[in-house]
């Protein structure tokens, strides 16, 4: 196990799913934590309850409150930005206000969040973005937008590692493929057709994503950097 205790981490929407699991993981190891969540106020307070974690209110889609937010908690050892939203269907047919608030929440959200964390991050610090396999492969109509906004995610993600390299900072991509999760539950009714993709024909355990947050938080991880590491059962095989 990696050492935590006493790191200052920040989780940008951790209040379900992988995000919940990522806060569990770091406070089981004593983490100075704190989570963001936008609506989830009765699961924020039970896992704050539970964890010992600080939950703070703040919606990625608003600019100034995210980079407030992240200002707030100083000198951070570990940002991970899990907040995240889903819009599929018909391109013809997509509400357009929807898809540039998933831009928002997707892609504008980590990048200003990264850049304000750097600001006064220790050196040797970590960015982990939570993006998604779908930035590499979209195998079923209605996932263009939503596509895009993980694909985005690469491009900032290898930037990012190059311009904060110098102090040690490392920045990555963790690309789930389907988690078993309230956006996209392990027995949804899409279940069957992603599992047809798969070479392990399984939703993931947001348990197992977390872990792998982990290592790529810890000090064996120091070498890895401007990365996609890919936890998906091999869907993008």
């Amino acid at each position: 196990m990696n050492d935590f205790s006493g790191k200052n981490i920040l989780v940008l929407g951790g209040s379900r799913g992988i995000g919940a699991a990522i806060v569990r993981r770091f406070a089981s190891e004593g983490a100075n934590l704190a989570f963001t969540f936008a609506g989830s106020r009765e699961s924020a307070g039970a896992l704050a309850t539970e964890t010992g974690a600080e939950a703070i209110q703040a919606d990625s889609a608003d600019r100034d409150a995210l980079t407030a937010t992240v200002a707030a908690r100083g000198k951070l050892d570990i940002l991970v930005i899990n907040a995240g939203t889903l819009v599929l269907g018909d391109p013809l047919t997509l509400d357009p206000d929807q898809v540039d608030r998933m831009i928002d929440v997707n892609v504008r959200a980590p990048y200003h969040a990264a850049v304000e964390a750097a600001r006064q991050m220790n050196d040797n610090g970590r960015i982990i973005v939570i993006g998604s396999v779908n930035a590499d492969r979209m195998p079923f109509a209605g996932g263009a937008a939503y596509a895009l906004t993980k694909a985005a995610m690469q491009g900032m993600v290898r930037g990012l590692a190059r311009d904060f390299g110098d102090r040690g900072i490392t920045v990555n991509s963790i690309q789930p493929g389907p988690t078993d999760s309230d956006m996209n539950p392990a027995e949804g009714p899409m279940a069957a057709t992603m599992h047809s993709f798969m070479a392990i024909k399984r939703h993931a355990r947001a348990e197992e994503i977390a872990e792998y947050a982990a290592y790529i938080a810890g000090p064996h991880a120091g070498m890895i950097t401007g990365s996609m590491q890919t936890i998906d059962g091999g869907f993008g095989a």
